[in-house]
């Protein structure tokens, strides 16, 4: 029997390496989805995950992916059988104050701007919500994210909805390219 020190250490490794089926170039771990690992008494290892988003489409991907991956690490550790599950963790809510340095590097280097701002420690207060196009006498008080591409800060807003819902469509008023952005939540 592989003491469960070793079956944590082993899942949360394995879990942490794990890519996010929508945002490839970066780990669960990067995004900070992994939320931790228990064993239970009964040997079950737990892997608790929290999704960027509550109605995030991936989060079945996530949690299939966490335990194909666990499972195979453990067999090939010697602990062959052992129960794999994920739970979903959802409070506290993500936040893409999770993000790791080396995550919002590797989002940077493929074309997608890391979050701007602090996010929610920075943020702390009112969440500016535009329902609509037209202008808003209150203007956001987030600041844009920054060009991918150039890093010029004057980017704006195409779009509230990217390529998956933790992102907008953002273009750069300098070089002129589209880029996906990261929300800060």
């Amino acid at each position: 029997m592989v003491a469960a020190e070793t079956l944590e250490a082993a899942a949360l490794e394995v879990a942490s390496a794990v890519p996010d089926p929508e945002l490839p170039v970066v780990t669960l771990g990067d995004l900070g989805i992994v939320r931790g690992v228990s064993v239970a008494g009964d040997g079950v290892v737990e892997v608790q995950l929290t999704p960027t988003f509550v109605g995030c489409p991936a989060t079945e991907v996530i949690a299939a992916d966490v335990r194909a991956a666990v499972e195979a690490r453990l067999a090939r550790d010697g602990a062959a059988g052992v129960e794999v599950r994920t739970r979903m963790v959802m409070a506290p809510a993500w936040s893409t104050d999770w993000i790791s340095e080396d995550g919002r590097r590797k989002l940077a280097e493929h074309g997608i701007a890391p979050p701007a701002g602090g996010g929610r420690a920075a943020d702390a207060g009112p969440v500016f919500v535009q329902i609509s196009p037209s202008p808003s006498p209150h203007p956001p008080t987030q600041k844009s994210s920054c060009c991918p591409h150039c890093g010029s800060a004057e980017t704006r807003e195409l779009s509230a909805f990217g390529s998956t819902p933790c992102q907008s469509l953002r273009a750069c008023r300098a070089c002129g390219e589209p880029f996906g952005a990261m929300k800060s939540l």
